[in-house]
């Protein structure tokens, strides 16, 4: 019996796909996985991160550039299961970002959705497009270019 494709990924099978850590991880959970195509990563966004210390002072914004990283990270977790990555020591690397554009705010409070698509793939080199969301208002969105990295041996 062939079993199911998954459809949702935890913090568990996500740290064994891609190699990003606290305080660097920006991916809770994985959900609605369409395999090789979509999924929507869920990053809880709450006060106590580290670069709210200084993006600013009373006025935590979470920077766009680490928007944009959550959005990579969450379509290396969609690679990552597409071609059997997981306990594979990928590595993952950015090579280009698009047409960035940030609309609203993100602060601590909010749940952070991030909807990726992949444009093109299937090797080494993937594009995607992006939109992170919260309350179902658009914050960001972005094109960008990653190539996968597998560890030998």
């Amino acid at each position: 019996m062939t079993e199911a494709p998954r459809t949702e990924a935890d913090l568990d099978l996500i740290m064994r796909i891609i190699p990003h850590r606290y305080p660097f991880l920006l991916v809770d959970k994985v959900r609605d996985i369409v395999v090789g195509e979509s999924c929507v990563g869920i990053k809880n966004v709450t006060y106590n991160e580290p670069h709210f210390t200084g993006h600013f002072p009373g006025l935590p914004i979470m920077p766009g550039v680490m928007i944009i990283e959550a959005m990579a990270q969450t379509s290396g977790i969609l690679v990552g299961l597409t071609m059997d990555l997981v306990d594979k020591n990928a590595k993952v690397f950015f090579m280009g970002v698009e047409a960035a554009k940030f609309r609203r705010k993100v602060v601590p409070g909010d749940v952070l959705e991030l909807h990726v698509k992949a444009l093109r793939g299937g090797g080494r080199v993937w594009k995607f497009e992006g939109r992170a969301m919260v309350g179902g208002e658009l914050a960001c969105e972005a094109t960008f270019t990653a190539m996968f990295d597998v560890a030998k041996g």
